[in-house]
């Protein structure tokens, strides 16, 4: 399934050609298949809430025609923020997968930590660090080219 980081990866590549932050996210189901992909598009969009987790779980939700996400996996470029882990939360997803860290944003493993709050009623699998060097290097490298 490490697949699944190499094929966002390439998707948060698209987002960043397109003057996007490179995040990619992507919703899997129980047999590995991904049913809903996802890229940033805050910008195109004109619209703050337009993160790549948050379009890829309101696809998924589409397509299954179910409110909650309790059987599938979200995989993720970079570590999601506050209102991603949120809505991580309210979809109740099983297994959350991330490539990059993020310190400064990130409310997963860093920052608020939102999953280990006691008001956090859902808490999922987590698994960080997956391509994190590839993510990385793309983020740098959009940000770099902005300054």
């Amino acid at each position: 399934m490490r697949g699944h980081m190499d094929k966002l990866l390439l998707s948060a590549a698209a987002a960043a050609d397109a003057g996007e932050v490179p995040v990619a996210a992507a919703i899997v189901n129980m047999y590995g298949q991904i049913i809903a992909l996802a890229e940033n598009r805050m910008k195109r969009d004109g619209n703050a809430l337009q993160h790549a987790e948050m379009l890829a779980i309101q696809a998924a939700m589409a397509k299954t025609g179910q409110s909650r996400l309790d059987e599938y996996d979200l995989w993720v470029t970079l570590e999601p923020c506050t209102m991603c882990a949120g809505a991580i939360a309210h979809a109740r997803i099983k297994r959350l997968y991330f490539a990059a860290y993020d310190e400064k944003s990130g409310a997963v493993e860093s920052g608020v930590r939102f999953f280990d709050s006691p008001s956090c009623h859902h808490s999922p699998e987590i698994y960080g660090g997956i391509g994190a060097s590839k993510s990385s290097a793309l983020m740098q490298e959009f940000f770099a080219a902005r300054r």
